[in-house]
């Protein structure tokens, strides 16, 4: 291990200890898990729903389908954005919708928590009934004039057989990993954090409670990669039940035993993790193509003997129900669809080095206030594969601005070849789209686009033949980002600079931006919270820490190990360990 990597992680794991150390308690506090045994016994450790139909404004999305999970397993659902995987999260989360064992404790973290005077730490302490419940005894007991002393026993035996003592331990450890970093942060009132760190106390108060069957919707989405890598090495010691949605392959694979694939409006199940799940599904749609050809062959000898089309469809139905054994006349098997997508940037005319960089850079956001960055110096050619990682709050997204020239240094100074062209893709990137005019419209009029190539291109970027054609202001966020996303490509740019870019795209598309950025001749900079993104692009990592930006020595494994090591050096500290868990 070179010196700069040893002091590197000397230096982080320093920082980490000092933040714990924040956390120490001085007093004990209570809380419980609220697992129920009895809930899994009387269903047979597994929750099964069958033939369930789903619609939705006036859009069939389930079709007769089933789902089976099993207690104790932690489940990927995926299939293409659109489809229904979040509505079938919400259902299930409502139980009588689907005909779930009212007291199974199913809990889905879809919404931020209330904007209050709470602080987050006391979110996930709230987050019990029985908890507060016993303490609120306990308090009354206490304060009557004749406590019932055999009663108070109880309730400390109780508290106690549910890990009561460890409890604001254990919510300030997960707070923490999910980057409430100091204990001045965990105590914040959550109504003066934004809405996306109100979403992480929602996480952190679902991975608190432990529910029996867990539901996460897209749960990276509002978190920085350094949370990412802290909630995916979480979840893989998950002892309850998870059923995860998630864009992230990386994180499917880390996580999941299991994945759901909802396909033509069905749910079918796949052992093992998402890179597993895609070789099976490719043996499966081979074979599926070969007994559709099959059907499709019979159906046309039944019509050749002068059978009617409903006949010969019924005769084949029952045919085929008859072969796999089953009671009730199926369904005629479907042609198995391609769902492809293809990201395609336009290469750029060659520049000779240097293209783009910061010189000598001081920033603040204020010219009086503390410096965010200071002596910064960083630079990009038309070869260069650059993720810029770090903790949430560091400068990031400050940094990426500062080198497209959308803030100004307060001192030093942004140096670009006066012929380089820089694109820039962010969150906000689709906002200036005319409300009025429609996305075909938008490139017909920008790059001089026929209406057949403008249609063409839209469907490229994954973007559905329906939005092609209605008002910029009536499509979605991620289907503006597809919109903006297509018109960056177009533009032809010599260096592509995007934040967080697959935060509104489904496993496909990203598939799809790696491979266009692999293809691509001129230079990438991003910020991303996808792993696989990094790896698949084999970006070169940098991270922003103490007021500049540096090149990490190693590649993602080692960034990865790099920061959990640190993390579990500092946690696993006796002296340490023993502060956050208190007086026990």
């Amino acid at each position: 291990m070179s010196d700069r990597k040893t002091k590197r992680k000397e230096k982080l794991a320093k920082q980490l200890e000092e933040q714990m150390k924040e956390l120490a308690l001085e007093n004990s506090a209570f809380s419980v898990s609220t697992s129920n045994n009895q809930n899994a016994q009387a269903i047979d450790n597994a929750i099964k729903i069958e033939n369930f139909s789903i619609s939705a404004g006036g859009k069939e999305l389930f079709v007769n389908a089933s789902l089976n999970i099993t207690f104790g397993r932690r489940y990927g659902l995926v299939g293409p954005n659109g489809h229904g995987k979040t509505t079938l999260l919400r259902h299930m989360a409502e139980k009588k919708d689907l005909g779930l064992p009212p007291d199974l404790h199913v809990l889905l973290c879809e919404q931020e928590v209330m904007a209050d005077e709470t602080p987050a730490v006391e979110v996930l302490l709230k987050s019990d009934d029985r908890i507060t419940k016993l303490q609120k005894e306990l308090e009354d007991l206490q304060n009557a004039d004749n406590p019932d002393q055999d009663r108070i026993n109880e309730i400390y035996t109780e508290l106690n057989a549910l890990g009561a003592d460890s409890a604001e331990a254990r919510a300030r450890r997960i707070l923490a990993g999910l980057g409430f970093s100091t204990k001045e942060m965990q105590d914040r009132p959550t109504k003066n954090f934004s809405g996306g760190w109100r979403m992480r106390v929602s996480l952190a108060r679902a991975l608190f409670i432990e529910p029996t069957l867990l539901l996460l919707d897209e749960p990276t989405n509002h978190l920085d990669l350094n949370a990412v890598i802290w909630l995916d090495n979480y979840l893989q010691g998950w002892k309850k039940t998870l059923l995860v949605v998630s864009h992230d392959q990386s994180f499917l694979d880390n996580v999941c035993s299991d994945i759901i694939h909802l396909d033509q409006k069905k749910l079918y199940s796949y052992r093992g993790n998402y890179t597993q799940f895609k070789k099976m599904y490719v043996q499966k749609k081979s074979e599926l193509q070969k007994e559709y050809e099959k059907q499709e062959k019979k159906l046309r000898e039944l019509k050749k003997k002068g059978t009617s089309g409903k006949q010969a469809e019924k005769s084949v139905k029952e045919q085929q129900s008859r072969k796999q054994g089953e009671v009730q006349v199926g369904e005629l098997i479907q042609r198995p669809k391609d769902y492809i997508v293809k990201f395609r940037f336009t290469d750029p005319t060659p520049l000779n080095p240097p293209i783009l960089g910061l010189h000598d850079v001081d920033f603040a956001y204020n010219r009086n206030g503390p410096l965010l960055f200071t002596k910064l110096n960083f630079g990009v050619d038309m070869s260069s594969r650059i993720a810029i990682v770090g903790p949430n709050g560091v400068g990031k997204s400050t940094f990426l601005k500062l080198l497209s020239g959308e803030l100004e240094p307060l001192s030093g100074e942004l140096r670009a070849n006066h012929r380089a062209r820089i694109s820039k893709f962010d969150q906000h990137s689709g906002e200036h789209l005319n409300p009025e005019e429609t996305p075909t419209e938008f490139l017909m009029r920008i790059f001089n686009k026929t209406y057949q190539e403008a249609r063409k291109q839209l469907g490229s970027f994954g973007l559905v033949g329906h939005a092609h054609t209605i008002p910029c202001g009536q499509l979605s966020g991620g289907q503006k980002s597809r919109v903006a996303l297509c018109e960056m490509a177009l533009k032809g740019p010599h260096i592509l600079i995007m934040d967080e870019p697959t935060n509104n795209l489904d496993l496909e598309s990203i598939d799809a931006l790696a491979d266009a950025i692999n293809k691509f001749s001129g230079g990438v900079v991003i910020v991303t919270h996808d792993e696989r993104l990094i790896r698949e692009t084999e970006c070169q990592l940098w991270v922003v820490e103490n007021k500049t930006i540096e090149e990490i020595d190693g590649d993602f494994d080692d960034y990865r190990e790099e920061l959990l090591n640190a993390l579990g050096e500092t946690v696993n500290n006796p002296s340490i360990s023993a502060k956050l868990a208190g007086a026990i």
